[in-house]
């Protein structure tokens, strides 16, 4: 049962956006550069949710987790950056449901804010060209406080901001990475079933709910 918040706060990548096109094109681009084989999108919808620096680290060792060689590392991230500046949007769409989900929330009165690991430079230009950006009263990036997700003070930080408690807030987002900062900072949360979960199910992460689309939200809270 999920309760009637004051505030909703709502991840970008994998919630909002599907965003793999594009990172999976600056992948395999930077891949090529390096003269390694390139990973597809596939491998890459597995990797994204902890920002970019994290993506190309698993990109270069093709793998979840582990490390790569610092040299390699320090010569493919600039590459990537580069990369991803020039390709933000080009390929990422708002998933179906969104539009909708975010007039809902806005016609009901909802105060909402934007909570990503993204980092600012990416997330203004990709929430603006997506025509979303005004949604939000507070976009909070992976580079806005000295913590990001699964830490709680981004939550607890846009809390404060709209000057309401954690027990009225709630989280929208697709990720354990969502679910443990909601835990943490007092906030109910519902999940996206489509996101990106590094291949594993969001059901097991236990959200208060798990909706196909945001168009079921206004049957979740009314």
């Amino acid at each position: 049962m999920v309760r009637k918040p004051e505030m909703i706060l709502i991840d970008v990548d994998g919630t909002l956006v599907d965003s793999v096109p594009d990172l999976a094109f600056c992948v395999d681009e930077m891949m090529k550069q390096l003269d390694m084989p390139v990973r597809g999108e596939a491998s890459v919808r597995d990797w994204v949710g902890n920002g970019v620096e994290r993506l190309t680290r698993r990109a270069l060792i093709n793998q979840l987790d582990g490390e790569p060689d610092d040299a390699l590392f320090e010569k493919a991230y600039p590459i990537f950056l580069e990369l991803y500046a020039e390709n933000t949007s080009k390929r990422s769409t708002l998933y179906p449901g969104v539009r909708e989900g975010l007039e809902y929330m806005r016609s009901a009165g909802y105060k909402m804010g934007c909570v990503t690991n993204k980092a600012e430079q990416f997330t203004l230009p990709l929430l603006g060209d997506l025509g979303i950006q005004s949604e939000f009263e507070i976009i909070i990036c992976g580079d806005t406080l000295e913590e990001k997700k699964p830490h709680p003070l981004p939550l607890l930080h846009a809390a404060e901001f709209f000057k309401t408690t954690p027990e009225n807030a709630l989280m929208l987002g697709d990720s354990v990475s969502d679910v443990k900062a909601a835990r943490a900072a007092g906030f109910q949360i519902i999940c996206m079933s489509y996101g990106y979960n590094h291949g594993v199910d969001i059901h097991d992460s236990n959200p208060d709910a798990v909706i196909d689309s945001m168009t079921e939200l206004q049957g979740i809270l009314d």
